[in-house]
């Protein structure tokens, strides 16, 4: 706001020095010498404007870059917490392609909207007014047309801009499906090759990226017709001004330098109205970013929520019971653990009941969809169960409920292998270490070779998703970093699912080993033969369905 006013008056002083300086040459016959000061002061007023116009550009791109980074902040905050899978995927009904076009290439949009046009909103506010206030003092007549003039610049701009909200809103929703769909055949190009399908999708994309192109040329129509539009008002609203300017110059009405004043001044008074129509279009596609990202802060039906155990009675917030720092020789207890499933008439868990002692491996068996995976998200406090309750049995004769533990301190007790352990871009050695991070690298070749990964070596990169390993070998990495944390708590989910026979041994081996050796208490969920045959006892889930058969 300061700057713009600034702006205004450095204007008003740009326009009545030069109207000075150009009638006193032609009109009073002054040399270079008697304009020495007029010409001086002209200089350091556009010197000025130069400055103003640089500090505004530096002040807009720093409150851009703060505004992009708290957003992007925010929604990564968002997602993290309202993943029901920390170790895998985006599963929600909001493609993970989107949130990912919304967090980089959507919010950098945002620069058009804090460099140009929020600015010139800042600008469109003040310049207007003190021209017409300082031309009211010098020509009301020409005072007057500005102002009648003026407001056609707004009218335009919100009749045009009506139609350019639908045309954002349809081009973003044309990218959203692109960077899906095309986030959706990467993800699949080895199956689809294995298949003999990856050429049959390139028709696909062209598909897709042909609708994003023709919403993009249809976007630009319309801007292109709004500052044609917008031109055309101003250069007509500044003739007008000039005709009657020139036509009272000729009846002596008034004098030169008035009539230079007000005619270098008019234009002042519509060019921010101008700049702020080029300045909407350029920040239209930052704007939908960033009012979508608001929306899945806020799970409004635009944005809608990232997940939807994260939304009704599903929703688990975090607590800040304290819970010693000591859960060694500690044992959980679940007791008569039931879980509606959203949209359902099911429970899965129905029921579940067990105890889980430091140094036995308790198995829980039955068949899909009964809730296992479900009963591991309750006891990592991912999800609140609907009944029955989950505790943990301390040394001290101290019973705590896990929904009065804080998430943070819990986890910290815990390690887990979900049926899809997640590499992340980097070495071996850093995605065995993430739960471990001071662990040594005599201890990380150890850990791998407990899992039969002794030929992996600990410096190799992978990419992302765990690009260059195998199915199993990522697997056995997932098994590798749970082992080597130092945890009260081992769960696993399906951990040899996939791996051979030997390899499946090994690991299976190193769990027990660790299960009897270091007091782990281990719950293991597991379908195959050799996964339950370690077990001290198998447990035996069940769901209730109230749907009709």
């Amino acid at each position: 706001m300061a700057l713009g006013l600034t702006t205004a008056l450095l204007a008003v002083a740009q326009a009545w020095l030069l109207a000075t300086a150009v009638s006193s040459a032609f009109l009073g016959g002054a040399d270079f010498t008697a304009l020495r000061l007029t010409l001086l002061a002209l200089a350091v007023v556009l010197g000025a404007r130069a400055g103003v116009a640089w500090a505004q550009e530096s002040v807009a791109r720093r409150c851009s870059a703060a505004v992009k980074s708290s957003l992007r902040m925010q929604l990564l905050r968002h997602v993290a917490t309202q993943l029901p899978d920390v170790g895998g995927s985006l599963q929600s009904d909001r493609a993970s392609g989107e949130v990912v076009a919304l967090a980089t290439r959507g919010l950098d949009s945002l620069d058009a909207y804090f460099g140009r046009y929020l600015p010139q909103a800042v600008l469109a506010m003040i310049v207007p007014l003190v021209v017409i206030a300082t031309m009211a003092t010098a020509d009301l007549v020409a005072t007057l047309t500005v102002v009648l003039t003026v407001p056609l610049i707004p009218f335009f701009m919100a009749l045009i801009g009506s139609a350019t909200v639908r045309r954002r809103k349809r081009r973003w929703e044309a990218l959203a499906r692109l960077s899906g769909h095309f986030l959706d055949v990467v993800s699949g190009l080895p199956t689809l090759r294995v298949f003999g399908r990856s050429e049959a999708q390139l028709g696909r994309l062209e598909r897709v990226t042909d609708d994003y192109r023709q919403e993009s040329m249809a976007t630009l129509r319309v801007a292109f017709l709004s500052a044609f539009a917008l031109e055309l008002a101003a250069t007509l609203s500044v003739a007008l001004v000039a005709v009657g300017v020139g036509l009272r110059l000729v009846d002596g009405q008034i004098d030169l330098r008035t009539g230079l004043f007000v005619l270098i001044l008019a234009p002042e008074a519509y060019l921010p109205l101008r700049q702020l129509g080029a300045g909407f279009h350029a920040s239209e596609e930052g704007m939908e970013a960033a009012s979508r990202v608001f929306g899945i802060l806020e799970g409004t039906p635009d944005g809608g929520p990232v997940s939807s155990r994260a939304t009704g009675n599903h929703e688990v917030e975090p607590t800040h019971s304290p819970v010693t720092s000591d859960l060694s020789g500690a044992e959980m207890r679940i007791e008569g653990l039931t879980v509606r499933q959203p949209g359902r008439a099911l429970d899965a868990p129905f029921e579940a009941s067990l105890v889980i002692r430091p140094g036995e491996i308790v198995a829980i068996a039955g068949p899909s969809g009964v809730g296992k995976s479900t009963l591991i998200d309750v006891l990592l406090g991912l999800r609140r169960a609907d009944a029955g309750s989950v505790s943990i049995a301390t040394t001290d004769g101290r019973t705590v409920a896990i929904e009065d533990i804080d998430r943070v301190e819990w986890h910290r007790h815990v390690a887990w292998v979900p049926q899809h352990p997640y590499c992340f871009p980097g070495t071996v050695a850093e995605n065995v270490r993430l739960g471990a991070p001071d662990a040594s690298d005599t201890a990380v070749r150890a850990v791998l070779a407990a899992v039969d990964l002794a030929e992996l070596d600990p410096s190799s990169s992978i990419g992302e998703a765990g690009s260059g390993l195998s199915s199993g070998q990522r697997r056995r990495v997932g098994v590798a970093r749970a082992l080597l944390r130092n945890g009260d708590f081992l769960i696993l989910d399906e951990p040899t699912a996939g791996l051979d026979a030997a390899s499946e041994e090994t690991v299976l081996a190193s769990v027990r080993s660790a299960a009897r050796d270091r007091h782990l208490a281990v719950l293991l969920v597991a379908h195959r033969p050799a996964a339950l045959a370690i077990a001290d006892r198998v447990v035996t889930i069940a769901a209730r369905s109230e749907e009709p058969a």
